[in-house]
């Protein structure tokens, strides 16, 4: 399926890929040697044959390198230790002590 991508800031469209499985929102993803950060995806639906179809979707996009410390924990992607009380358990935001990280040298780090 051709899916749009779409810069997050600026709604400009930035390829044209094909894509068997887009990725969801809060995946990172690479195209063409650029990493992209999923960030919202918009579909379009078309009434064919008295049934409603995908008929394009639209990626909107974040152009970002996937952290070194980001592992997949449950219901998705999270940068740092998600067992730490402190995390945001976000692909966004590392935690609200020490956002920069890493988190293997934190003074905070709390288990939950």
């Amino acid at each position: 399926m051709l899916v749009e991508l779409r810069h997050a800031g600026s709604e400009m469209l930035l390829h044209r890929v094909e894509l068997d499985e887009p990725p969801h929102p809060g995946r990172w993803f690479e195209t063409q040697g650029i990493t992209f950060f999923v960030m919202q995806r918009r579909h379009r639906y078309a009434l064919r044959n008295g049934r409603y179809d995908i008929a394009s979707i639209t990626l909107v996009v974040k152009p970002q390198n996937k952290p070194a410390d980001a592992v997949f924990w449950r219901h998705g992607w999270v940068i740092g230790d998600p067992e730490c009380r402190f995390n945001a358990r976000s692909p966004l935001l590392r935690c609200a002590v020490w956002p920069q990280g890493p988190c293997h040298s934190c003074l905070h780090r709390e288990n939950r």
